[in-house]
């Protein structure tokens, strides 16, 4: 089994930057994507890194400002969210999730996911 430990997120102004991290420990034979739920609104994919051939997708919202990369290691898998250009609706908790097999979006079918990081982007 997947296990999954964001870290990263924090307060920051308006035009600011954040990297987010994820661990992933366990089972690493997954892609790992990238949501975010804001208050009162869906969950929302944001970003996705397949494991095969780390090929990048990104949501139209964050295209352009956010790049997602991997480090892997013999059993542990570092997969990373560099967020540039942070805008107030950026304002989510965020979270990484484990995709059996590779990305074909953003969307794709979540099966395990941490408890999440909190990122604030103040005017």
């Amino acid at each position: 089994q997947v296990h999954l430990v964001e870290s990263g997120g924090g307060l920051v102004q308006s035009g600011g930057s954040l990297r987010l991290s994820c661990l992933v420990s366990g089972d690493t034979r997954y892609s790992i994507a990238w949501f975010r739920r804001a208050p009162g609104k869906e969950r929302e994919g944001v970003s996705c890194i397949s494991i095969n051939d780390e090929r990048t997708f990104y949501g139209d919202s964050v295209k352009g400002r956010f790049t997602i990369s991997r480090d892997n290691a013999k059993n542990t898998v570092y997969v990373y969210l560099q967020m540039n250009s942070l805008k107030p609706e950026d304002t989510a908790v965020y979270y990484c999730a484990s995709v059996w097999g590779d990305c074909h979006g953003v969307d794709d079918e979540w099966t395990y996911w941490g408890q999440g990081t909190q990122v604030t982007v103040s005017p």
